[in-house]
């Protein structure tokens, strides 16, 4: 299979660009000239004198080039002037060689009476001169242009990117702390076999922290998995205290989320609305899709937002984490919304675009 080359490829390629359109350029000079010679039922010696012409012209070109590398990060006023003047002389001598030619090859039963007659038209050999220049130093500054503006598109990318890590990565340590203890007062009890299992339940929650790339999305259901895992790994803490309530529709549970999205609010909840009462809580989960928006709810029965010094805040880490997580992903398609819980805790609801994968 032959390979193909797109034109922007093709066009980030600067040293290749260059030699395809300069020889292009010189290719097409040297057809006019062939078929106005035609039009003027000019000599065959001519056609020769066309070809050497083209071939010089080239060569100049290629001296234009090596001179404008070298003076491109000078000043305008510099290279302006330097591309005047070396135009002019390569425009000088250039003509001299094709009216030498001419004279030469075409009407070499006659000689020009002074020199001077070897350099007639140097003006407008200048302007071909010049209009190359000009050619070759706008699109030298327009792919440098475009080469910047990816930089800068890519540097914002790999920021939000990070960012977007950031948001993901920043596991509570209390969590770690917490689950380790009780493996560890596990160990102590004599219970080595849910110790055993604590410590699978944890590794394999953080296997699936770190494999999932924070920019990829995943179904809810594979997403509903894994808070399986980091449930199981708290319910070795709380026991009976923690019940957990699911209700998802089975076309929600095809919806695609990001990953890790709700084990923040499942953290958050867990501190404010289960750790703090004596008898625990229930954490529901739920999820519908309704016209063409994956709706998704956590409701808790704890002491609900801001109650005394045990309620949620509304600006805690894993809220605000999953609020500026959403904003970066979905931007003004997605809603996050605090709502109190009846008779007592909190509902958190999120409202962002229903997509499947496709089959």
């Amino acid at each position: 299979m032959i390979p193909t080359v797109t034109f922007a490829e093709l066009f980030r390629d600067r040293s290749r660009f260059f030699w395809i359109l300069n020889i292009s350029g010189w290719t097409g000079y040297a057809l006019a000239a062939w078929l106005g010679a035609l039009a003027h039922e000019k000599p065959e010696a001519y056609f020769a004198v066309i070809v050497a012409s083209a071939v010089s012209g080239f060569l100049a070109t290629l001296m234009l080039r090596s001179l404008y590398q070298k003076l491109w990060s000078r000043s305008v006023a510099v290279l302006g002037t330097a591309t005047l003047i070396t135009c002019y002389v390569v425009a000088f001598f250039w003509q001299w060689l094709r009216n030498f030619l001419y004279y030469d090859w075409v009407k070499n039963d006659w000689q020009p009476e002074h020199l001077m007659d070897y350099v007639g038209g140097v003006m407008g050999s200048f302007y071909i001169m010049l209009c190359w220049s000009g050619l070759y130093f706008g699109i030298k500054y327009y792919q440098q242009l475009q080469e910047q503006t990816e930089q800068t598109l890519k540097a914002v990318a790999a920021a939000h990117q990070a960012q977007l890590k950031m948001l993901r990565y920043q596991l509570n340590p209390h969590f770690l702390f917490n689950t380790l203890n009780a493996i560890s007062t596990l160990i102590l009890d004599g219970s080595n076999k849910t110790a055993n299992q604590a410590v699978t339940r944890l590794s394999d929650f953080l296997r699936y922290t770190l494999d999932n790339d924070p920019m990829s999305r995943v179904t809810l259901g594979s997403e509903l998995d894994a808070l399986d895992l980091y449930l199981e790994i708290e319910k070795v803490r709380f026991g009976d205290r923690l019940i957990i309530e699911k209700d998802i529709d089975d076309r929600a549970a095809k919806a695609l989320v990001p990953s890790l999205i709700l084990q923040p609010l499942i953290e958050n909840a867990i501190k404010y609305a289960i750790s703090p009462v004596e008898n625990g809580g229930t954490l529901r989960i739920s999820a519908r899709v309704q016209q063409g928006t994956l709706i998704l709810q956590l409701s808790d029965t704890g002491p609900g937002l801001g109650n005394g010094n045990n309620g949620q805040k509304s600006s805690g880490v894993g809220l605000k984490n999953t609020r500026e997580r959403l904003q970066q992903l979905y931007g003004d398609a997605q809603a996050f919304t605090l709502a109190p819980n009846e008779p007592t805790g909190l509902t958190v609801t999120i409202n962002i675009p229903f997509e499947e994968r496709d089959a």
